[in-house]
C-alpha cells in the first residue's frame, strides 16, 4: 500500500486506482479506506479513486498513547492533498469523514475540493436541549462519555456493536457484519476514544453556511441520524442537495454500492453551481 510521509513524520496510507480526475473517499470512525472497495473497484474506470487510512486507523497506525484528533486529521487530509497536488477534487465523506473534510475545507484545503457528497452525517452528534438532529435516541454528552468507556474496557465487545450497527437491519449481510467486526478487532482502541470525545465535541451548525462547494448529502433511512439531520444540512449548506437510500443503514455506498456509485458518478458531471438531486436516482428525498 502506498504512503506519503507527514510533516511529523507519521506515514499515511492510501489505496489508488484509475486514472482521470480525484475521487477522495474519506471514511468514518474506526474504519479505514478498505471500507470502500465497492468505490474503488467501480469507479476506477473513469475517476482516479483514493482512499486514504486517516491517522490512527488501519495501516495508518499510531501508539495507544498518541493524541488524536479531528483538527489533526483535517490537516493531515490537506497535507495529502498538497503532497500528492490534487485538485478539481470530489470528495465523500462518510460519517466522521464529513467532519474532517468540512475542517480541512475550512482550514485550507477549499482551493483543491471542488464537489462534497456527505454521507450520513449530523454537524453535531450530541443531542442538547436546543438540538435533536444527533444521534437517534436522544445521544447526549453523558452517553458519548460513556462510550468512549466502553471501548477502553471490552473493545471486541464494543467493535461487535458497531458493525451491527452500521447497516439496516433487514438484509443485513451477515458476512459482510463479520467482516466489519474483524476490521474493527485490528484497530488500537486508546487513541479512537479520545477522537470520539473530540468528535462528540465538535459543532459545525455555524460553519455551514461557509461552506460553498456544491454538496450531495447521502441520508441512509435505517441510519443513525433521522431523515430531518439531512434536510437541515440541504438548507444549512448553500449549494446542497438531498437525496434518500431507502435500504440502507450507515453505510449506502456498502449495502447499495452500484446506486451510489452511479449517484457520485452522475453528481461529478454536474454543472458548476448548486448541487441537485441525481435524476432517475432518487427514490424521493430525504
Amino acid at each position: 500500500m502506498p504512503t506519503i510521509v507527514l510533516s511529523d513524520g507519521l506515514r499515511m496510507a492510501y489505496r489508488e486506482q484509475g486514472a482521470g480526475r480525484p475521487l477522495l473517499l474519506v471514511h468514518g470512525w474506526g474504519a479505514h479506506g478498505g471500507f470502500f472497495e465497492p468505490q474503488l473497484a467501480g469507479l476506477s474506470d473513469r475517476f482516479r479513486v483514493i482512499s486514504v487510512d486517516l491517522r490512527g486507523h488501519g495501516e495508518s497506525a499510531i501508539a495507544a498513547d498518541a493524541p488524536l484528533t479531528m483538527a489533526q486529521l483535517a490537516a493531515d487530509l490537506t497535507e495529502f492533498l498538497v503532497s500528492l497536488d490534487l485538485s478539481g477534487v470530489v470528495a465523500v465523506g462518510w460519517s466522521m469523514g464529513a467532519m474532517v473534510l468540512w475542517e480541512a475545507w475550512l482550514e485550507g484545503a477549499r482551493g483543491r475540493i471542488e464537489r462534497l457528497v456527505v454521507e450520513d452525517m449530523s454537524p453535531r452528534i450530541v443531542n442538547e436541549p436546543d438540538w435533536a438532529l444527533g444521534l437517534r435516541k436522544g445521544f447526549d454528552a453523558e452517553a458519548a462519555e460513556q462510550g468512549a468507556k466502553a471501548m477502553l474496557a471490552d473493545w471486541p465487545a464494543y467493535a461487535a456493536a458497531l458493525a451491527r450497527n452500521l447497516f439496516a437491519s433487514e438484509g443485513r449481510d451477515c458476512e459482510m457484519v463479520g467482516w466489519a467486526e474483524a476490521e474493527f478487532l485490528t484497530q488500537e482502541p486508546a487513541p479512537l476514544a479520545r477522537l470520539w470525545t473530540d468528535l462528540a465535541g465538535k459543532d459545525f451548525r455555524d460553519h455551514l453556511a461557509a461552506i460553498a462547494a456544491p454538496t450531495l448529502i447521502v441520508h441512509g433511512r435505517h441510519g443513525p441520524y433521522e431523515a430531518e439531520t439531512a434536510r437541515y444540512l440541504e438548507r444549512a449548506l448553500p449549494t446542497a442537495a438531498c437525496l434518500l437510500f431507502e435500504r440502507s443503514g450507515h453505510t449506502p455506498h456498502l449495502e447499495e454500492p452500484e446506486r451510489f456509485n452511479r449517484v457520485v458518478s452522475e453528481f461529478a458531471d454536474q454543472p458548476k453551481g448548486r448541487a441537485t438531486a441525481p435524476a432517475g436516482l432518487a427514490s424521493s428525498t430525504a
